[in-house]
């Protein structure tokens, strides 16, 4: 594996573990109006407020390491997708603002509010940047040469309505595991509902791209690509059916671990479509790439900082790793 490829991948992981990490964070925040009482949704705040920061860690890195080994691709993207990036920004912003001001408050009803609009335009806009990457992007001479509502389609609505499911898929199962009583019970039949939703979703969009991105799909049955790209749909398929057994058999562990299985498939089935180019339909990585002597020496900040972050969340996730009562937080 050469340098660029090694970034590649690291970037590819730090990604995923935002949109999963993140992801059933920003469900839950969805998920907030469904809460029957101030008790109810001080459970469902308490069940991230001690690793919710921890978890937005990864975007900065994410960022940082995009920009350092592969510049282009990061001037590209915020040109082309100024617009969604920047109210995915102010929903994350909005959000914490909400989550802050809610806790110590007590008329919450305004920040309850506050917290769920957050939450839903952070999520909304990743799938809006994640529906425009998968449009494909005007790169001439290494610079974007398209309109500012470029990435605006139906199709990309459908992928930023499509992502607010899948949070919710991975907030409720996420809440099976952290809370007991009416509101697991809850959890369970939310997580069965935002199960089916997701695989309709998981359908439109397999019929839909051939349609919308033909170049992106014709690239699945190219060799030899062609023998390992077809895993990816059958491993989800798999996830699918584990989340469905394990909600019914009201497990709590599982059907977080096939939520996350289901969101592993669709992500890598992507990525394994893409490679190697960096920005669709035909920037490549290598184009994309800084110099190598960037790489080489961001790649030394990496191996200390990668570390620190897994440990100190790992740890996080360790200490708080029991179920969350209200307002007395962690038993």
């Amino acid at each position: 594996m050469d340098i660029v490829q090694l970034w590649n991948a690291l970037v590819g992981v730090v990604i995923i573990l935002y949109v999963i990490l993140d992801g059933f964070g920003l469900g839950i925040g969805i998920l907030f109006p469904t809460a029957k009482s101030e008790e109810e949704r001080d459970v469902l705040m308490n069940s991230i407020a001690p690793i919710w920061d921890a978890n937005q860690t990864w975007i900065v890195f994410g960022g940082g390491a995009l920009f350092a080994a592969f510049p282009m691709i990061y001037t590209v993207l915020f040109s082309a997708l100024y617009i969604p990036l920047l109210s995915f920004l102010f929903g994350l912003i909005f959000r914490g603002v909400a989550f802050e001001f809610r806790i110590n408050t007590n008329r919450k009803y305004l920040w309850n509010w506050a917290f769920f609009l957050g939450s839903l335009l952070a999520v909304l806009n990743q799938g809006f940047v994640l529906g425009g990457y998968i449009s494909g992007i005007k790169v001439v001479d290494g610079a974007f040469a398209g309109g500012p509502f470029d990435w605006l389609n139906p199709f990309t609505v459908m992928v930023g309505i499509a992502l607010v499911v899948g949070y919710v898929l991975l907030g409720s199962t996420f809440l099976i595991i952290k809370t007991e009583g009416a509101v697991q019970e809850r959890a369970y039949k939310q997580a069965f509902w935002a199960a089916m939703a997701v695989a309709c979703f998981m359908i439109v969009v397999s019929i839909w791209t051939p349609y919308h991105a033909p170049d992106l799909t014709a690239r699945w049955f190219t060799e030899p690509r062609l023998y390992f790209v077809w895993n990816f749909p059958l491993l989800g398929l798999v996830a699918f059916g584990l989340l469905l057994r394990s909600l019914k058999k009201r497990r709590e562990l599982m059907p977080f671990i096939s939520s996350v299985l289901l969101f592993l498939s669709a992500y890598f089935g992507l990525q394994s479509a893409l490679w190697p180019l960096a920005i669709p339909p035909d920037l490549t990585i290598y184009e994309a790439a800084a110099q190598r002597e960037t790489q080489i020496f961001t790649l030394w900040g990496v191996a200390i900082v990668l570390p620190v972050v897994l440990t100190y969340t790992i740890y996080s996730y360790r200490v708080f790793r029991g179920k969350v009562g209200g307002a007395e937080g962690y038993h």
